[in-house]
């Protein structure tokens, strides 16, 4: 039987929560070059502007196919909110392409050979605009210390950053002008709750 979400149903005008995790749960990054260059990738592929490869070649911009709203890498894992405007095959590109060129990147690093990622990514569809929200801040609370985590759009969110290939506004949106930071502040103790109850659960 096929895992949860790695079966997609792709439509156009619609949010993903894309998800993967390194092959038997391994660290995708070692190191802050390594989340640079993930990021970097992301920047090259979703910008409106073309970036030529060593050769003077454009590489792919699937800019006005797919956005990016919000993200979170972890050592062993990354999250992606996506808005997909036309059903394209822009998710499935973007998702291929940065797979690919950082599986390569990240073997020749470590002369390493063999898969990088656990299969293919996974894509859950979202279906609300609550649950549009509680994603977006269930992926910026990943880390403990989520409001000083490096690699996640925290900032982007609340710290006025700007950039034209994360496009956080659309959440805003749905927002409507409150503390986004107070907004997932609100939740930590409900969140950590339910951790502790899981853990008791666990123990048992």
């Amino acid at each position: 039987m096929p895992r949860k979400n790695s079966i997609k149903e792709y439509a156009e005008d619609t949010y993903y929560h894309v998800y993967n995790r390194g092959v038997n749960k391994r660290r995708i990054f070692l190191d802050d070059e390594d989340y640079t260059v993930f990021l970097s990738l992301l920047k090259r592929y979703l910008s409106p502007a073309k970036e030529p490869d060593k050769y003077g070649r454009d590489y792919p911009s699937y800019h006005g196919l797919i956005e990016l709203n919000a993200y979170c890498l972890m050592p062993n894992h990354f999250h992606l909110l996506v808005y997909q405007k036309d059903d394209l095959g822009g998710m499935q590109s973007l998702m291929r392409s940065v797979a690919t060129s950082y599986s390569g990147y990240f073997n020749k690093k470590y002369k390493r050979v063999g898969t990088l990622f656990e299969g293919r990514y996974k894509a859950s569809r979202i279906t609300s605009d609550p649950y549009l929200l509680h994603i977006s801040r269930y992926i910026h609370m990943n880390p403990k210390e989520y409001w000083a985590w490096p690699y996640s759009s925290w900032p982007y969110y609340t710290a006025g950053w700007s950039a034209d290939w994360v496009q956080q506004h659309r959440i805003f949106e749905l927002f409507e002008g409150g503390d986004y930071a107070k907004f997932v502040g609100e939740y930590v103790d409900t969140k950590e709750e339910r951790d502790q109850i899981k853990r008791q659960m666990a123990d048992k």
